[in-house]
């Protein structure tokens, strides 16, 4: 049915905003085709982080739902970047839940978070995308804490330096520094081999 899924990036990427102009123009159908192309990213990125299937399938339908409403305000900005976040966000929120109710919930075989899409293809994006997740949330937890609030804002939650400056009550200009600071620290601290 749809050729252009098999064209790779570019044509996925037109296929979705054709389906996206069609959705505002309130066709149904295709926003249920826009759900068929990207439901098992979506699955695969939620079950990244909550390692349990319900739970990523709970969380891949309150995406849809979100992304459903949100759509009016989406500006071609890269839609499977754009999805991928409103994921991880939510699975996030859902993980902080679970844990609140349940500490033993938390996954024990974690796998890779798969592909976190980002401009910024520095080692610590490597980290979090080729790392296991468990591994990962050890590493951040011995970082200094001066740096472990930062770095879990900013690459964990997904967060925006203008949120993480609301959130710690300091200027944007800080929060930039603050993650510079990080970024060396663990460049010079870490061994070569943590980031493969």
């Amino acid at each position: 049915m749809y050729t252009s899924i098999n064209c790779g990036k570019e044509g996925r990427a037109i296929e979705t905003e054709r389906l996206i102009t069609r959705i505002l123009q309130g066709e149904q159908e295709a926003f249920r085709e826009l759900v068929n192309l990207y439901s098992k990213h979506v699955f695969h990125t939620a079950y990244s982080v909550l390692h349990d299937v319900k739970e990523a399938e709970d969380a891949s339908q309150e995406v849809f739902i979100q992304v459903y409403k949100a759509l009016p305000q989406y500006r071609s900005e890269g839609f499977k970047t754009w999805i991928t976040r409103i994921t991880l966000n939510k699975s996030i929120d859902i993980k902080r839940k679970l844990i609140r109710r349940s500490p033993e919930q938390q996954g024990e075989n974690s796998e890779v978070l798969d592909r976190i899409p980002s401009q910024d293809e520095d080692t610590l994006n490597l980290l979090i995308r080729k790392e296991k997740k468990k591994e990962l949330r050890n590493k951040v937890l011995k970082l200094p804490d001066n740096h472990r609030e930062v770095v879990t804002a900013f690459y964990l939650d997904e967060k925006n330096y203008e949120q993480i400056a609301a959130e710690l009550g300091v200027t944007v200009k800080t929060v930039e520094s603050k993650l510079y600071r990080a970024r060396q620290w663990i460049r010079n601290t870490w061994k070569e081999d943590d980031w493969r």
